[in-house]
Parts: structure tokens; C-alpha cells; sequence
């Protein structure tokens, strides 16, 4: 389920990714907001998550801050995952929204897009409001997990961290190639990221860093980093137009 690009700018897509991502048109895909802050983006208010472009997310979350103007409401959402999300949402002068009576310090379901300006990202609303129901709480993160196991094809807790069942699927997927022939001597770690690597080698810049680091999402920063300075040493990869892009020697 991971799409190829040979290579990632400082905004976090190619646009070669951005014109092969899947798209999930017509759904509302349940999110944390730390997800949404740490998604990938073009320059077209354009998002995605492990290379699923967002249409609708919904967030569900403790409201901070809320003001309500002529023409707008203005508040944030807060589910503890990382900082409050900014969002807005428009409102006619004859809408009287619930949303206008609900007090800081609520839970709240807010649907919309995600959008970014300056910077800074924020939800635009389609539709926010005050849960009742605690359950529903729990019910949203149940959502979250099983949504992004269906359509990324791995397991997660519900912290959003891959499981250790779901990185040792993706070791096997990885070592396990068998169009691969990798040079003896190596552990199974460096053959994975040499696999990866091999994958890119078409492109003249190869492979960066950011994209190894999230093709191979079940290893450190630290690990990945250490894999390919062992590589380089012993001749199976080398840098292109920096540090931070990647090609193996042969095949």
C-alpha cells in the first residue's frame, strides 16, 4: 500500500506521490489530531497519510478556547495526542448551532477538511457537536485503530503505534523477496533497507532519508540512520545530490 517516488521535498510529498495516491473519496476517515499535524502535504491543501490523500477526517476531543463571531465559530480540539488542532467553521445568521452553547472544557466531534495557511494547520468544518455520551469517546479511537488497519494494512495499539505482530509482518515482507539476491554477510536489518534502496536506484536521485524512514516505519530514526552508514562503509549504497538521498551500488 506504499506508493513510489523518487523523491521528497521539504513539504512532505513529490509530485509524483501526489498524482498516485489513493484516494479516500466519500469516506470520513476517523483521526487523532497528531496524526493530522504529522500528515504529509503538496502545496494544494493537499494531505495524506501513508499515501491515502484525506478527504474527510473526523477528530473527537476536548474543546479550548471558543469564541463565536457573525459569521463564524472559532475553538480548538484537544484529544491529548499532541498540540490543540485549530478549527473553524462557518455559520448562517439564522443558524442557531448547539455548538454556540457548549463551554470549553466539552468533548466535541468535529468533521471537516483539513486545511493549512501560513503554516499553520487547522480543520475547516463540515459539521461539530458536544458529546453526551462519554462511550463515544472510546468508540472514536476503536475507529481510529481499525480504519488505519484496514486501509494501511498494519496493526496498531491505541496509541497509533504499530504493534510488534504488525513490524514483524513487515520484516518477513521485506526479507522475504525473493526477486531480491542481497550480498552475503549482511543481517537482516541492512538487507531490508538495502531492498528498499535497490527499489529506487532508477531514479537519479535515488531514495531520501524521509521516504526510508517511512517505507521502513518499524525502525528508529537512530536504527535506519546507523543501517546505511554500514552499507556505505562496505559499498552497497552511496549519496547522491546530498547526504540525505540514496542509490545501491549493483544488483
Amino acid at each position: 500500500m506504499w506508493n513510489q517516488a523518487c523523491s521528497q521535498p521539504a513539504d512532505g510529498m513529490s509530485s509524483q506521490t501526489a498524482n498516485t495516491l489513493k484516494r479516500t473519496t466519500g469516506q470520513i476517515l476517523p483521526c487523532t489530531v497528531s496524526q493530522l499535524l504529522s500528515a504529509s502535504q503538496d502545496g494544494n491543501d493537499t494531505f495524506a497519510i501513508c499515501g491515502w490523500e484525506l478527504n474527510q477526517v473526523s477528530v473527537v476531543g476536548i474543546m479550548r478556547g471558543f469564541a463565536y463571531f457573525e459569521k463564524d465559530i472559532k475553538f480548538s480540539v484537544d484529544d491529548m495526542t499532541g498540540p490543540p488542532l485549530n478549527v473553524k467553521q462557518w455559520v448562517n445568521a439564522e443558524d442557531c448551532t448547539p455548538m454556540a452553547l457548549t463551554s470549553p472544557g466539552s468533548y466535541v466531534k468535529v468533521t471537516g477538511h483539513l486545511r493549512s495557511f501560513n503554516g499553520q494547520r487547522s480543520l475547516l468544518a463540515v459539521n461539530s457537536r458536544c458529546i453526551e455520551d462519554l462511550n463515544e469517546i472510546t468508540s472514536h479511537m476503536l475507529e481510529v485503530v481499525n480504519a488505519h488497519m484496514q486501509l494501511f494494512g498494519k496493526e496498531f495499539d491505541v496509541n497509533m503505534n504499530t504493534t510488534a505482530a504488525s513490524r514483524s509482518e513487515r520484516v518477513l515482507e521485506h526479507s522475504g523477496d525473493s526477486k531480491d539476491i542481497l550480498p552475503n554477510g549482511l543481517s537482516s536489518l541492512h538487507g531490508q533497507v538495502l531492498t528498499v534502496v535497490r527499489k529506487y536506484s532508477f531514479c537519479d536521485i535515488g531514495i531520501s532519508f524521509h521516504e526510508l524512514l517511512t517505507k521502513l516505519d518499524y525502525l528508529s530514526m537512530k536504527d535506519l540512520r546507523s543501517s546505511l552508514n554500514s552499507l556505505m562503509n562496505n559499498g552497497h549504497v552511496f549519496c547522491t545530490m546530498d547526504e540525505n538521498h540514496f542509490k545501491s551500488t549493483g544488483h
